[in-house]
This record gives C-alpha cells, sequence and structure tokens, in this order.
C-alpha cells in the first residue's frame, strides 16, 4: 500500500511540476489555450490517443463488450485505430489547422461563429452542456478505481483529481495539459502491455486460454465458439459499436482541439502515424483483453441484464 501511495503522490507531483514549467508558453490568451499552436505531432498525438482512450475503455467498454463479443471485440480497438484516428487525422487535421488559424479561433464556439459569421453560434453553450457528462464519467471512472485501490471514499477520489488537474492547467495551459497527456499516454502503452501479459501467463498461455473459451456458449447464438470466433456471435451489432466508437469521436470538443494547437505542415502527417500506432496498441489490446472476460465469470458479479457489473 506504502508503494501504492507513493506512486500515486509522485505522478500528482510530476502533474504540478510540468504545469510550472510550461508557465512560458501561458504568457498569452493563444499560448494558454492552445500552446502557441506549436505543439509538435508526439504531444499532439499522444494527446489525441489519451482524449480517446480514457477511464472509460479500461474500466467499463473493454470489458463489457469483451463480455458480450469475445475476442472478435478487438475490431473495435481496430476500428477506432483506423477510422477514429487514422481517417480522422487524415481527413479533420490539415483542414481544421489551416482553417482555425486563417479565421483566428482557439475554440470550437469561436470556429463556428466565424466561419458561418454567426453570434449565436458563436456564444452557443450547447457544446459545453454536452461536454459536461466526458468528463464527469472520467472523473467517474478513475474515482472508483482508486476507490478499489486504496480503499478511499469516492468524493475524495473525485476531489483530489480534480484539484490536481485545475492546478496544472491553471498554471502551464494548454500546453501543461499535452505534457501530461504524453506522461499518462506512456504508462497506457507499458500499461495495457503489462496487463495482457500478465493475464494470458495466469490463464496458462494462449493456447491454454482459447480452449475454455472456446467451449462457452453464448445465448440466443448457434455458432460453435462464438467468443472465440472473428466475428463473435453478433456481427451486425459488432459492427454497430465499431462505427459508433469510432466516428462518434470525431466531433468531440476535446479532440478536435488537439487539430487547432498542432505545428502546420508535415506535423499533421507524423502524428496521424503515431496516433494511429497508439490506438492499435491501448484501443487493440483493451478489447482483446476484454474479450477473456468470461473465463474470470467466478470472480466477476453479474447484473441484472446479463453483462457484468463493476460496483463493488
Amino acid at each position: 500500500m506504502i508503494a501504492k501511495i507513493t506512486m500515486v503522490l509522485a505522478f500528482a507531483a510530476i502533474a504540478i511540476i510540468i504545469g510550472i514549467l510550461c508557465q512560458k508558453h501561458a504568457g498569452s490568451v493563444t499560448g494558454f489555450i492552445l500552446g502557441g499552436r506549436n505543439v509538435g505531432p508526439r504531444l499532439s498525438a499522444f494527446a489525441f490517443g489519451t482524449s480517446y482512450f480514457s477511464a472509460v475503455i479500461f474500466v467499463g467498454y473493454a470489458g463489457q463488450f469483451g463480455w458480450k463479443y469475445g475476442l472478435s471485440a478487438t475490431w473495435v480497438g481496430i476500428g477506432n485505430a483506423i477510422l477514429g484516428s487514422l481517417l480522422a487525422w487524415w481527413v479533420l487535421g490539415p483542414r481544421t489547422r489551416e482553417m482555425t488559424q486563417r479565421l483566428g479561433a482557439a475554440t470550437m464556439p469561436e470556429f463556428f461563429g466565424k466561419r458561418y459569421h454567426s453570434r449565436a453560434l458563436r456564444i452557443a453553450a450547447i457544446i459545453f452542456v454536452f461536454l459536461i457528462p466526458y468528463p464527469a464519467s472520467v472523473y467517474n471512472g478513475l474515482s472508483r478505481l482508486f476507490g478499489m485501490a486504496f480503499g478511499l471514499p469516492y468524493e475524495a477520489c473525485v476531489i483530489g483529481m480534480a484539484l490536481i488537474t485545475c492546478i496544472y492547467v491553471v498554471l502551464g495551459g494548454y500546453m501543461a495539459t499535452v505534457v501530461n497527456d504524453f506522461l499518462q499516454g506512456i504508462v497506457m502503452l507499458f500499461g495495457i502491455i503489462a496487463v495482457i501479459a500478465a493475464v494470458i501467463l495466469n490463464i496458462g498461455g494462449f493456447s491454454e486460454a482459447i480452449t475454455p473459451l472456446s467451449q462457452i456458449p453464448a445465448e440466443g447464438s448457434q455458432m460453435a465458439g462464438p467468443f472465440v470466433s472473428m466475428f463473435g456471435p453478433d456481427l451486425f451489432n459488432l459492427l454497430g459499436v465499431v462505427v459508433l466508437t469510432s466516428l462518434g469521436t470525431w466531433g468531440l470538443p476535446q479532440m478536435a482541439q488537439k487539430f487547432y494547437a498542432i505545428k502546420s505542415g508535415p506535423a499533421v502527417k507524423q502524428g496521424a502515424i503515431i496516433s494511429t500506432v497508439f490506438a492499435f496498441v491501448v484501443a487493440g489490446g483493451s478489447y482483446f483483453l476484454g474479450g477473456f472476460g468470461r473465463l474470470y465469470a467466478d470472480k466477476i458479479e453479474i447484473g441484472p441484464t446479463g453483462l457484468p457489473g463493476y460496483d463493488s
């Protein structure tokens, strides 16, 4: 427990130190909001990836869909990498960067207002209203995770994370955010690889895991070995999940903002490659790992809907 607490405190201290070091980039409005539109491809790509795959995928999505579709849920991660990351960078990246710079827009409402010459769009609060559930879900997921790991009250976890985030964002602005996202992205990359290795080895190896998983039937399906099939027990709904989780993120302000701040030219192309590789590892690995969830059925509380429950 002491080691865990030390690691968390160290991580919080590093986040705040980064905020202090990035103060020089926050001397103007553009610097504070967009890092001076001079953010490199690696920082932008990792910031995009960590905004895309946050507590939602680690705490809920990957496990839920892995349980429902088995190993075929890996297609969701692959779709996220190709459609949600690579295609988004190709289609939105260059145009968004060029237009926001030409219009002098620093936020999405400002961009819409100047692009369509509409004051109503510029002052519209609907973006922020619908954005509230996103950070709320992130704080909710991480707080429950920290609560289970450290036995801390849920409210204390929420307040603690909010304070740390507030401090480094106020101090260093956007640049502090992307640098912290870069460090968190590295933790995510190594973390998902380590967890996959640990789970597979705990089961006895990949071959030993496939055998019992292939013997589990799926309710409403006559397919043999549905949870080890590449198309799973419900291909139509699986495709729906791929499209929803891949294309549904294109318009999220916290992700489009990464295109506003990145350097122009080759940086966008480099960022597209880095972001796609990141998505393949993190999203593909998470959904692949979720496919083995049924092998731990005796350790998971099943809710009334037939899906695994995550609340203790």
